[in-house]
C-alpha cells in the first residue's frame, strides 16, 4: 500500500473514501503563499489518481480557513519580480510559458479540472485567496463563525483565482460587483443569504456535516458518472448555448449506457441492493469533448 502523501503547508488523509485536506499554517491563520499553491495542487492531482477517494473536503486548521495572502514580504508582496531569493523562486513558480501568472487563478483552474467533487467547510476567516479558492469548490458550508472578504481593492490589486468568472455565476454580477468594489469583510449569514455558502453550521458540527454530505456522495453514486456530471455542470455553465451541452451529454449517454456501471446501476435497483460500480476514474472515463482536460498550464 502507497504511503500517504505529505506537503509542508497541508494535512492530508483519506478515510472511508473521503480525502479531508486541511490548510496547516494555524499560526499564520492558513495564510496562502507559493508552497501553499503547490501543495494544494499537488494534493488534488493525487485525489483525482487514487480511485480510493470518491470525495474532497477542504477546510482550516485552527481559527481560520484561510485569511488570504501571506504579506510577510511587505509593500512588494505581490512585486515577485522586485524580490530577490525567496520573491525569484515565487516568480518562478507561478510562470508558464514565459508569462507571470496569478497562483490563485493556478489552484482555481486545477480545481475546476478535478474528477472528483470537492466540498469546502469554511471553520473561520476566508480573505482574498481564501475566499477565491472556494469559488471553484462544488459545494460549500461554513460555520456560523465564519467570516467572507474580497479585499482586493483595498489593496490596491483586483480580484484573481478567476474569480471575476466563478463569482457572478454563484451570486450575480450585483452582489459580486458590490463585494469586490467594498471590499468589506461580511458575515457567514451574508454568503449564504447570497446563495455562496450551501449551509450553516455550528463549529463543532461544520466538518460532521461536510463528512455527512461527502458520505452520502461516495456511498451512492458511481464515481466515473460524478466525474463526468461535475465537468458536465462547471463547463455548460458557460456554454454558449445549450446545444453544447446537449453533445456532451449524449455522448456520455451513449458511453455510460453499455458501461458496466449502468448494468449494475439498473440491475441493484431492480434487486433492491446497494450497487457495488465496478467502474474507475483512471480507467474508465470516456472522452466526450474534443479535449478531456484543459490545456494544461500548471
Amino acid at each position: 500500500m502507497a504511503a500517504a502523501p505529505t506537503f509542508e503547508t497541508l494535512l492530508y488523509a483519506v478515510e472511508d473514501g473521503v480525502a479531508t485536506i486541511t490548510l496547516n499554517r494555524p499560526e499564520k491563520l492558513n495564510a496562502f503563499n507559493t508552497q501553499m499553491m503547490r501543495d494544494m495542487i499537488a494534493a488534488f492531482d493525487e485525489t483525482d489518481r487514487d480511485d480510493k477517494v470518491r470525495a474532497v473536503i477542504v477546510t482550516g486548521a485552527g481559527r481560520a480557513f484561510c485569511a488570504g495572502a501571506d504579506l510577510s514580504a511587505g509593500a512588494q508582496t505581490f512585486d515577485y519580480s522586485s524580490r530577490a531569493g525567496a520573491g525569484q523562486a515565487d516568480l518562478e513558480a507561478r510562470t508558464r510559458e514565459g508569462r507571470q501568472r496569478d497562483g490563485g487563478g493556478l489552484l482555481t483552474l486545477r480545481i475546476f479540472d478535478s474528477l472528483k467533487p470537492v466540498i469546502s467547510a469554511c471553520n473561520g476567516a476566508a480573505v482574498g485567496v481564501g475566499a477565491t479558492m472556494q469559488l471553484a469548490m462544488d459545494i460549500r458550508l461554513a460555520s456560523t463563525e465564519a467570516r467572507y472578504g474580497f479585499v482586493f481593492a483595498r489593496r490596491g490589486l483586483n480580484p484573481e483565482a478567476a474569480s471575476s468568472w466563478f463569482l457572478p455565476h454563484l451570486v450575480g454580477v450585483q452582489t459580486a460587483l458590490e463585494w469586490c468594489y467594498t471590499g468589506r469583510i461580511f458575515p457567514a449569514q451574508d454568503a449564504f443569504d447570497a446563495g455562496l455558502v450551501r449551509s450553516l453550521h455550528a463549529p463543532d458540527d461544520l466538518l460532521p456535516a461536510a463528512r455527512a454530505l461527502a458520505r452520502e456522495i461516495a456511498d451512492n453514486a458511481a464515481p466515473v458518472s460524478v466525474a463526468l456530471t461535475r465537468q458536465l455542470i462547471w463547463r455548460n455553465a458557460g456554454a454558449a448555448h445549450p446545444m453544447d451541452a446537449h453533445r456532451a451529454d449524449s455522448r456520455g449517454i451513449q458511453a455510460r449506457g453499455k458501461s458496466g456501471d449502468a448494468r449494475e446501476g439498473v440491475t441493484s435497483f431492480l434487486e433492491k441492493r446497494p450497487a457495488a460500480f465496478p467502474d474507475k476514474v483512471s480507467s474508465d472515463l470516456p472522452d466526450i469533448w474534443d479535449h478531456w482536460q484543459a490545456p494544461d498550464f500548471r
